[in-house]
């Protein structure tokens, strides 16, 4: 590996011809909203949260004259979800760094890299991360809902198959955000999201002998997991296929994506009146604090989705003011752009 610390060319190619600290045009920036829609909770265990579930309701009985009744009762389940810790350190040499009294730009700029890559990072995350396969990370939404077979998984109800069969597919999501549906969770007694510490010039560095040198360190962690108490409040409009390929999205019989949304929209358990019409249900202790929806696509799929609007009158589609500012809106759905959200994903079966 090589090394990981600025260098005097680092820093040259950072500075502008008089010297000064130059600003980077941060071409490597992502759009990934769904990071300011997530809610939080603290995990109620040290390493995970756990959660009760209903598995199974008591039964009546029909009875008969003269006919006794058999005793019932319901069934709980308890699922524990996993968490996971990011880290990063910033370091760099102080006497490099204190050049033409710049430390505090050059810092600044390295420090908001990290920021950038480990948002990123957090929101791949979110949906691809799987802890059966990488066990230091959490478990993400897409392994939840990885099959449109319901005999393999309960959750595949909420998958739907927009057709795709290779291996250049996309996803759309919608995610119920709420305290009783899906949230992210934090370790107790921490806080949420990325906690960001100066170190300053403390903490030794060494180089490639051994030798010590005295650097700038920033420490950079986040603390996460995330919680699905209710898989229900979730739908995956997978096999989105991005190609132009026969049915693909820009061949000449592209998926119809607002079918597939209507499909999506009606799956929730209650949501708004414009959103489904659905917003009652017979469960008459059940915590009722209401979900924030959110539907998610890359730009790929949110360009395809302004093609098809634009073609078909659609009149589902539009901009509204969502939370103080104008956003485009599925009925009562704010369509967020998320760049984590690949166009290379395999076939789910």
């Amino acid at each position: 590996m090589g090394n990981l610390l600025l260098n005097i060319a680092d820093y040259v190619r950072r500075s502008d011809p008089d010297g000064a600290i130059a600003d980077i045009a941060e071409m490597l920036a992502q759009c990934n909203e769904v990071l300011k829609d997530m809610i939080w909770q603290e995990a109620n265990e040290p390493n995970g949260h756990k959660v009760t579930l209903r598995a199974a309701l008591p039964q009546g009985t029909w009875r008969g004259a003269n006919q006794g009744v058999n005793s019932s009762k319901s069934l709980t389940t308890q699922v524990q979800f996993g968490m996971g810790e990011l880290v990063g350190y910033s370091y760099i040499d102080k006497s490099i760094a204190d050049m033409w009294g710049q430390s505090a730009k050059l810092r600044m700029g390295e420090d908001m890299a990290f920021i950038e890559g480990m948002s990123q990072q957090v929101a791949s995350a979110l949906f691809y991360s799987n802890e059966q396969i990488n066990p230091k990370q959490f478990t993400g939404l897409a392994p939840n809902y990885n099959s449109v077979s319901t005999t393999t998984a309960k959750s595949a109800a909420n998958v739907i198959d927009c057709g795709g069969t290779a291996s250049a597919n996309a996803s759309m999501w919608i995610v119920g955000w709420g305290d009783n549906s899906v949230f992210g969770i934090y370790p107790r007694g921490s806080q949420a999201g990325l906690v960001y510490e100066n170190k300053g010039d403390i903490v030794p560095q060494y180089d490639s002998t051994g030798a010590r040198f005295e650097a700038y360190t920033s420490y950079f962690v986040w603390k996460l997991g995330l919680a699905i108490k209710n898989w229900q409040y979730n739908v995956r409009l997978g096999n989105i296929d991005t190609t132009t390929s026969a049915g693909g999205l820009w061949s000449a019989t592209p998926p119809d994506l607002f079918v597939y949304l209507a499909r999506a929209a009606i799956k929730l358990p209650t949501a708004s009146r414009r959103l489904s019409g659905i917003i009652e249900v017979d469960a008459p202790n059940e915590p009722r604090v209401g979900i924030n929806p959110a539907l998610y696509c890359n730009r790929t799929v949110r360009s395809a989705l302004d093609v098809q609007a634009i073609r078909d009158k659609n009149v589902l589609i539009g901009f509204k003011d969502y939370a103080g500012e104008p956003t485009m809106m599925y009925r009562d759905l704010p369509i967020r752009v998320v760049d984590a959200l690949t166009n290379s994903e395999s076939r789910i079966v």
